[in-house]
């Protein structure tokens, strides 16, 4: 672009998309554990007198895992979760420049309206293609890994199936979309403080059979007749950590892979 050194030019479409992909993986990969701790949680006090166990604290709940079910129960539906931040990070982070640019016509400094919009329409976008694998996600964290008990689904491919023959379509985009809205307009505590009893409620919707609940909206109302105010935060302290870390690996990760990939095109079109 004229005008503009090598480093000012702002990188491609695609760039943006993997190296958003990308980053998101790293940090998923990191603080997997912590959101396998917080669906644990937050699924407490459904299957915990069932199933004999029960979790005290984000750390607690860790060390349990560890010891009744093995370190590897701690990533239990990584997959997914990694299928989720490509899908969900790359539109949503990689297409918010695009988007921001189509509402303002390509002008610079758009106001605030204008990148609330843009955040909005990219989040409703990425929303719509992630659903899918934050169910799985979310059904295999959940899923305990102990002898005699049954297992609910044995691989992602095949719960994606299941899910779909036996819940169809609206089994696999079991959720609604102002639960990823309110935490798209907070950060580190604030987002969590208000975020939390509408991501429980997900947490609970998303991982219940066919018929448990009518609606979310039926779901939060059996949480607080059954078990109270405080059920809408179970899971508060490990939601909050995973976060504030999620946040910082992701953006760290996400200007160095950027980086990495703009130096090996540069060195590609040099090349050629």
């Amino acid at each position: 672009m004229v005008g503009l050194k090598p480093s000012d030019v702002p990188p491609p479409l695609g760039v943006k998309m993997a190296s958003a992909g990308a980053a998101a993986c790293v940090a998923d990969l990191i603080t997997f554990p912590l959101d396998t701790a917080k669906v644990r949680l937050q699924i407490q006090g459904e299957k915990s007198a069932v199933e004999g166990i029960r979790y005290r604290g984000v750390f607690g709940t860790i060390s349990t895992m560890i010891r009744t079910e093995g370190p590897k129960s701690l990533y239990n539906g990584l997959v997914a979760g990694l299928q989720r931040q490509l899908c969900f990070a790359s539109i949503r982070i990689g297409l918010y420049d695009t988007v921001k640019d189509f509402y303002t016509g390509g002008k610079d400094n758009p106001n605030v309206l204008i990148r609330i919009l843009a955040g909005c329409t990219t989040g409703a976008m990425a929303v719509s293609f992630a659903q899918p694998t934050d169910v799985v996600k979310v059904r295999f964290q959940a899923q305990m890994n102990l002898s005699g008990v049954a297992r609910r689904y044995n691989g992602t491919m095949q719960a994606y199936k299941q899910i779909f023959q036996n819940e169809g379509l609206r089994g696999l985009w079991k959720d609604n979309l102002p639960c990823h809205f309110v935490s798209a307009f907070g950060a580190g505590f604030v987002t969590t403080v208000i975020a939390s009893p509408v991501d429980v409620v997900k947490t609970r919707y998303m991982n219940s059979p066919p018929g448990q609940y009518k609606s979310a909206i039926n779901c939060a109302w059996t949480m607080m007749t059954k078990e109270g105010p405080t059920a809408f935060y179970k899971g508060f302290v490990p939601s909050f950590l995973r976060l504030g870390s999620w946040n910082v690996v992701m953006f760290v990760s996400f200007e160095q892979i950027k980086r990495a990939m703009m130096a090996t095109k540069k060195r590609m079109e040099t090349t050629n």
